[in-house]
């Protein structure tokens, strides 16, 4: 049986799950929104591709991955309407990366401004 490594959050904040589970050296990531540390959220789409970006990058390399190491996204949208400006942020920012498999779906609503949430699988690299 694998051991199961989990990554939990820096910023202190309790919560009730993890931030990245990994065993069998694959990471499973807790969905993430596009909340600086500050606790504010971009006004646009494109900036909240970029930061949610941001933060998967940052539990990716707490985990032991990264962005070039993706394995599957799943990417859930407030409105499908922004998704051209979504998709040119996203391959704005994986630009150098090789591009995993992904599912992109609207959902009914999120708490605050957010407008995106980003559920992802990687490889274990460290």
């Amino acid at each position: 049986m694998n051991a199961i490594t989990r990554t939990q959050f820096t910023d202190g904040k309790p919560r009730p799950y993890s931030a990245a589970a990994a065993t069998g050296g694959i990471i499973y990531l807790c969905g993430q929104i596009p909340a600086r540390e500050d606790g504010t959220v971009p006004a646009d789409i494109a900036g909240q591709v970029t930061q949610t970006f941001d933060n998967l990058e940052a539990v990716l390399g707490q985990a032991g991955s990264s962005l070039s190491h993706l394995l599957k996204l799943t990417v859930f949208l407030a409105d499908l309407d922004e998704f051209d400006d979504y998709n040119a942020a996203y391959l704005t920012r994986l630009s150098g990366h090789p591009l995993p498999p992904r599912t992109t779906v609207q959902v009914a609503r999120f708490r605050g401004e957010k407008r995106i949430e980003i559920d992802a699988v990687a490889a274990v690299t460290a």
